[in-house]
C-alpha cells in the first residue's frame, strides 16, 4: 500500500499547524496543567486532519488485473459461429483469477452478452438477440469501450470477417486510442462459394399505358455457367430467358410492355445451377404506368356486384372483383388501385393486416375507399372499432337514437393451454371490444374453462366498465378443454337474467372431454329463448360438435384460419343480437348537403327500403339522410385519401327502385371517381440512395412555390410507418435521410413539413432494399479494415491456434486508489467535540481519569496482587488465595451476626447465659501467637467420623449454630493458607 496526495504542495501548511502548537502550548493560557496540554493538542490535530483534506490524502495499492472484451461478429456474412465461441472460451483459460473479461456481439445494433467481471467466461453463452442483416463494427467497438473499469491493460479482441457496411469503425478506433484501448483483432476467413446475385434493377419511373420499356439487370457471378433470368410483375411472371454468366459483372437489358396502369412493383430472379446462396438471387425495382383509374370491387357474395359493375363499364372505369379472402397482404399492391370497394362484406371475411393495410393506403397514399351497405356491413359486419371504421365517414355505435332492447351476453372462452399466445390475446381483445359495444343497463358474464370453468366476471349490469374490461384483460392459459361444464353453467346463469334477448358466444380450438349432455342443455336453451353462436379457431376445434351446438342453439357458426378476424366476429355478433342496426321501412331520402352532387338530385331521388343504422362523424359531409335521421350517403376526407358510405345496398333487395333509376349508374361513377387520388401527375421528382441501411432521398421540385421544407413519409412490408424530415440544400432541392432495420420494399409519399399535403403533392413512389448487404459479392480487401484497427490502436493480429496469447501481454501495474475523504472530516468533527468539551466544561478531569481507570478490572486485580505479595514469604500465587479468604472472613462475620440475633431472640436464660460468658470470658490471644509452629496439616478428608479440633467451653458457648460452623471453615481455610505459604518458602 502506498499514499499519494492530489495536491502535495499544500503539506507545506503543516509547519505554521506545528508553530501554532509550539506557540499555544507556552503562551499564557486561560487553561493550565493538564486541560491546556489537552486542548492545544485536540486543535492541533484538527488542523492536521484538514491539511490532509486539502491536500487529497489517499492510499493506492498496486495491481495488474487485465481486462479484455470479445467483441464476436454475429451479421449475416460470418457463417460459424460456433468457432468463435469455442476460441473465446479457450482464450479464457488463460485469464488470471483477478482478471475480467466480457463479451459483446454485434450485427446492425450490439448487446452485452457477459459484463466485464472476474467470473467464468462459459462457451456458447452467446444467445441474445442480433440484427444480422447489417455489420456496425463501430458500434460494437463503442459499446466494448463503455464496459472497461480500470484504466491500463484494458484491449479488445474483434473477432469479425470485417465486412463493414454500417457506420465507421476506423473513426470509433481513434476514439479508443486516446483512451489507451487496444484492439486485438481476429480474422474470420469466409469459405469460397459459388455464388450469382442481381446486384442491380432498374426500370423507368413513370411510363404510359402501351408504353415499352427496357428492363436493365446486372448480375454479378463468382463462376462462369449458363443460367435462367425470370421477371415479374406484382408477383406474376412475365417472362423468362436464358442467360450465359462469366465471372465478374454480367449485364442485360431485356424488353417490357406497360399494360396495367398504377404503381407496379417488378421482380428479376436469377436461377444458376450451383449457386449455393440464394439470398441475393432477386433485386425489385418501381414504377407508375398512368392511364385509365383501375378500382378493386370486393364483395361478400359472389355475383352481387353485377350492378356495380354496369355502372362501372358505362364509365369507362377499369376494375376487379375478387372475395375477402384475396385481399392482398402487401401495401404495394393496394397502392396500384385508385379506389377500393367493399360490397356488403363482413368483417370477419377480412382480416386485421388487411384492414390496417387499406387504412394505411387510404391515409397515406390518397386511395380512395367506398363501403356499400347490406345486411353484412357497417355495424352488423363487426366493423365497431376497426381500422375500417376509422376511415369511413360514419361511426357504427349508435349514439342514443332508439330504445335497444336489454340485452344478456355470456361470453364462453376457451382458456386452455392451446389458446395460449396470440390466440387467446386476441380473444381477451375481441370480448372487451364487445363489451364496449354494451350499454350500462346490458348483462354481460365472462366465463373461462379449461378441465373446469372459472367465472372471471359473473353476470352483472355494465355499471362498471373498466372493472370488467380488467378482469377480462387478466385471463391466464392453462389446462385442457372441457366445454360442456362451462356451457352448462352458462345457461344456468342466462336463465336467471331478466333481459329481453339472451345471448351466448361460444369459443375453443381443442377438443371437448366430455361429448355427452347437450341435448337436455339445448332443449333448456330453447325453452329459456336463449341463442348461441360458436367459434372454431384453427383445425384442431371440434368442428362437428360446434356446428350443431349452434344450429341446436339457433346460432351462427363461424370457423376461423385467421385470428385477427376474432374481434370483428364477436363485435357483429353483438350487433346482430339488438337487430336495431337494420331499419327495414320505406322512405324517400332528404338531401342535406349535396355539394357538387346536386345536379343529380334536381329531378326527384326513388325510395330506399332499408338500410343499417350508423352516425355520422363530426366533420364528415351527409349528402343524404334517413328520416331518423341517419346517413345514406357520406362523405369525408381521411388523410390523403376520400372515402364514401353508403349505408343501403345494391344489389336490389333495399334499393330496388335505385338500381333501376336512369341516373343510377351516372351518380354511382360520380361517387366512386370522386374518391380517386387529387393528384395526376407530380411536380417533384425523388431519387433515392441506398448505402447500408442508410437511405438518403433527394427531391427536386419542379414548381416556382414550393415550400422551404417537405417531408417524406415511408412505409415499410411490414405496416411500419416513418416521417423523415426533408431541408431545402439548395433552391428547388430537399434532401434527408433514414435508417432502416431490415431490407424490404419500401412506399413513399410526400407531404408537407407538418404533415399536410402539397399543391400536386406525388401520387407516391417507392424503393427497395432487395437483401441485406450481407450478401453482396465482394473481394477480399475487407481485411484491410481489420488489419487498419489492430495498427491504429497498437494491437495485433490474433492466431486461431493459439486463443492463450490473448491474456498473454504484459501487464503494466495500475494503482487502485482509495480516498480518505470522509473518514478524515469525520475524525476532524469527532476532535472538534472533544475540544469543545475540554475547553467549556469546568469538571474535575483528574479526578475523573483516576476514578475512570481505578475502575478497570486490570487496576483492581494490581492491587490484590499487590496486597498479597506484600505479607512476608508470600509467593505470587497467593493472591487468589487471599481474595477467596477475605470472601470467607466476611461471609464468617455475616453469619456470626446472624447467630447472635438469633440468641438474642431466644429465652431468657439462655440469653442470660449467653451474655455472662461473654462478659466474663477474657479474648483469647492470636493464634499464631499462642501455638508454636507445626508441621504441614493433611486438610480432613471429610465425613462423620473425621477428628474435629477441640473448642473451649467459652467459645462453644458464644456461639451460635451458624457461628460455629462458619468459625470452622475460617479455620479450616487458615490452616490451608499456611500451608500454602509453607510450600512456597520451600
Amino acid at each position: 500500500m502506498g499514499v499519494q496526495f492530489d495536491h502535495p504542495w499544500l503539506l507545506t501548511l503543516l509547519i505554521p499547524v506545528a508553530a501554532f502548537a509550539v506557540y499555544a502550548y507556552r503562551a499564557d493560557f486561560r487553561l493550565k496543567g493538564g486541560r491546556k496540554t489537552w486542548a492545544v493538542s485536540l486543535r492541533t490535530a484538527i488542523l492536521a486532519l484538514l491539511v490532509l483534506l486539502l491536500a487529497g490524502f489517499q492510499t493506492f495499492t498496486l495491481v495488474k488485473d487485465k481486462e479484455i472484451v470479445f467483441v464476436t461478429d454475429r451479421s449475416a456474412s460470418v457463417k460459424e459461429q460456433d468457432s468463435s465461441r469455442e476460441w473465446i472460451g479457450k482464450a479464457a483459460e488463460g485469464k488470471g483469477a483477478e482478471d475480467r473479461a466480457g463479451i459483446v456481439s454485434l450485427g446492425l445494433d450490439a448487446v452485452i452478452e457477459k459484463a466485464l467481471d472476474s467470473g467464468r467466461v462459459a462457451e456458447g453463452s452467446q444467445g441474445a438477440a442480433v440484427n444480422g442483416e447489417f455489420t456496425d463494427l463501430a458500434k460494437g467497438l463503442q459499446l466494448s469501450g463503455s464496459l472497461f473499469q480500470g484504466r491500463e491493460n484494458r484491449r479488445i479482441v474483434l473477432i469479425s470477417d470485417g465486412r463493414e457496411n454500417v457506420g465507421n469503425a476506423l473513426n470509433e478506433a481513434a476514439l479508443l486510442k486516446e483512451r489507451g484501448i487496444a484492439v486485438d483483432v481476429l480474422k474470420v476467413a469466409q469459405p469460397a462459394i459459388k455464388d450469382a446475385a442481381v446486384e442491380s434493377f432498374k426500370v423507368p419511373e413513370k411510363l404510359y399505358r402501351a408504353e415499352s420499356f427496357a428492363f436493365e439487370v446486372e448480375i454479378g457471378s463468382t463462376f462462369s455457367g449458363t443460367a435462367e433470368l425470370r421477371l415479374y410483375e406484382d408477383n406474376r411472371e412475365i417472362g423468362r430467358h436464358s442467360v450465359s454468366l462469366t465471372r465478374g459483372s454480367n449485364s442485360f437489358s431485356l424488353q417490357g410492355l406497360a399494360k396495367e396502369p398504377g404503381l407496379h412493383r417488378y421482380r428479376a430472379e436469377i436461377y444458376a445451377e450451383g449457386d449455393e446462396q440464394s439470398a441475393n438471387n432477386a433485386n425489385f425495382a418501381f414504377t407508375r404506368v398512368t392511364g385509365s383509374p383501375q378500382v378493386l370491387i370486393v364483395e361478400g357474395k359472389s355475383g352481387t356486384s353485377s350492378n356495380l359493375e354496369h355502372a362501372l363499364k358505362s364509365g369507362l372505369i377499369d376494375y376487379s372483383v375478387i372475395a375477402p379472402g384475396m385481399l392482398p397482404s402487401e401495401l404495394v399492391k393496394y397502392a396500384g388501385y385508385d379506389s377500393i370497394l367493399f360490397n356488403n362484406v363482413s368483417g370477419e371475411q377480412v382480416g386485421g393486416k388487411q384492414m390496417e393495410l387499406i387504412e394505411q393506403a387510404v391515409r397515406s397514399y390518397g386511395i380512395g375507399f367506398m363501403m356499400i351497405g347490406g345486411d353484412d356491413s357497417f355495424g352488423m359486419g363487426g366493423y365497431f372499432q376497426t381500422p375500417i371504421e376509422q376511415l369511413l365517414p360514419v361511426s357504427m355505435e349508435l349514439e342514443g337514437k332508439r330504445e335497444i332492447p336489454s340485452l344478456g351476453l355470456i361470453l364462453v372462452i376457451d382458456r386452455s393451454g392451446s389458446m395460449g399466445g396470440a390466440k387467446l390475446e386476441l380473444a381477451k381483445e375481441s370480448a372487451m371490444r364487445t363489451v364496449e359495444l354494451l350499454r350500462p343497463k346490458d348483462t354481460v358474464g365472462v366465463i373461462a374453462f379449461d378441465d373446469q370453468p372459472w367465472w372471471v366476471v359473473e353476470p352483472q349490469t355494465l355499471d362498471d366498465k373498466d372493472e370488467v374490461l380488467n378482469k377480462i384483460n387478466s385471463i391466464p392459459s392453462a389446462g385442457g378443454t372441457n366445454i360442456f361444464p362451462a356451457v352448462s353453467e352458462a345457461t344456468e346463469k342466462m336463465l336467471e337474467a331478466t333481459s329481453q334477448r339472451k345471448h351466448i358466444i361460444l369459443l375453443t380450438d381443442g377438443q371437448s372431454a366430455v361429448n355427452s349432455g347437450y341435448e337436455a342443455l339445448l332443449d333448456k336453451m330453447n325453452e329459456g329463448k336463449i341463442t348461441m353462436s360458436t367459434v372454431a379457431v384453427g383445425d384442431d376445434a371440434d368442428v362437428n360438435l360446434l356446428q350443431s351446438l349452434a344450429k341446436g342453439a339457433k346460432g351462427r357458426y363461424y370457423f376461423v384460419q385467421d385470428e385477427t378476424t376474432l374481434p370483428a366476429i364477436f363485435s357483429r355478433e353483438a350487433a346482430m343480437i339488438a337487430r336495431t342496426y337494420i331499419v327495414d321501412k320505406p322512405f324517400v331520402p332528404a338531401i342535406v348537403q349535396p355539394g357538387d352532387w346536386s345536379p343529380w338530385f334536381q329531378s326527384g331521388l326513388p325510395s330506399i327500403y332499408g338500410y343499417v343504422a350508423a352516425t355520422p362523424k363530426a366533420t364528415a359531409q351527409t349528402v343524404l339522410s334517413s328520416p331518423e335521421p341517419d346517413p345514406l350517403l357520406a362523405r369525408w376526407q381521411y388523410g390523403s385519401g376520400r372515402t364514401v358510405a353508403w349505408t343501403s345496398d345494391l344489389t336490389g333487395k333495399w334499393s330496388r327502385d335505385w338500381v333501376t333509376w336512369p341516373s343510377f349508374p351516372g351518380l354511382f361513377t360520380e361517387m366512386v371517381k370522386w374518391t380517386f387520388p387529387q393528384f395526376a401527375a407530380s411536380p417533384y421528382e425523388v431519387n433515392t440512395t441506398v448505402r447500408g441501411n442508410e437511405v438518403r432521398f433527394e427531391v427536386a421540385a419542379e414548381n416556382e412555390n414550393a415550400p422551404n421544407e417537405l417531408a417524406a413519409f415511408v412505409s415499410g412490408e411490414d405496416g411500419g410507418e416513418e416521417r423523415v424530415k426533408l431541408v431545402q440544400v439548395s433552391p428547388g432541392v430537399y434532401s434527408g435521410t433514414m435508417s432502416v432495420g431490415s431490407p424490404g420494399s419500401f412506399l413513399l409519399q410526400l407531404q408537407g413539413a407538418n404533415g399536410e399535403e402539397i399543391e400536386g403533392g406525388g401520387t407516391g413512389t417507392g424503393f427497395v432494399i432487395p437483401y441485406s448487404p450481407e450478401y453482396l459479392l465482394q473481394a477480399d480487401e475487407q481485411e484491410d479494415t481489420l488489419q487498419a484497427l489492430a495498427d491504429l490502436t497498437g494491437g495485433s493480429v490474433l492466431d486461431w491456434n493459439a486463443p492463450e496469447a490473448a491474456f498473454a501481454f504484459a501487464a503494466e501495474p495500475q494503482r487502485t486508489l482509495r480516498s480518505w475523504e470522509r473518514p478524515l472530516l469525520i475524525a476532524a468533527l469527532l476532535l472538534w467535540l472533544a475540544d469543545i468539551a475540554v475547553r467549556r466544561l469546568a469538571l474535575p478531569w483528574g479526578r475523573m481519569a483516576a476514578l475512570v481507570a481505578d475502575a478497570m478490572p486490570w487496576r483492581r486485580r494490581a492491587r490484590t496482587l499487590a496486597a498479597a505479595a506484600a505479607e512476608p514469604g508470600a509467593s505470587p500465587g497467593d493472591a487468589g488465595l487471599a481474595r477467596l479468604a477475605a470472601r470467607k472472613s466476611r461471609a464468617a462475620a455475616f453469619y456470626g451476626a446472624g447467630g447472635e440475633a438469633r440468641g438474642g431472640s431466644g429465652s431468657g436464660e439462655s440469653g442470660g447465659k449467653s451474655a455472662a460468658a461473654t462478659a466474663t470470658t477474657p479474648a483469647a490471644p492470636p493464634a499464631t501467637a499462642a501455638a508454636p509452629p507445626q508441621a504441614p496439616v493433611r486438610p480432613p478428608q471429610g465425613g462423620a467420623d473425621s477428628p474435629k479440633p477441640p473448642s473451649s467451653p467459652q467459645e462453644e458457648a458464644g456461639r451460635g449454630p451458624g457461628a460455629g460452623d462458619a468459625a470452622q471453615g475460617a479455620d479450616r481455610l487458615g490452616r490451608l493458607l499456611e500451608a500454602k505459604r509453607r510450600g512456597g518458602r520451600r
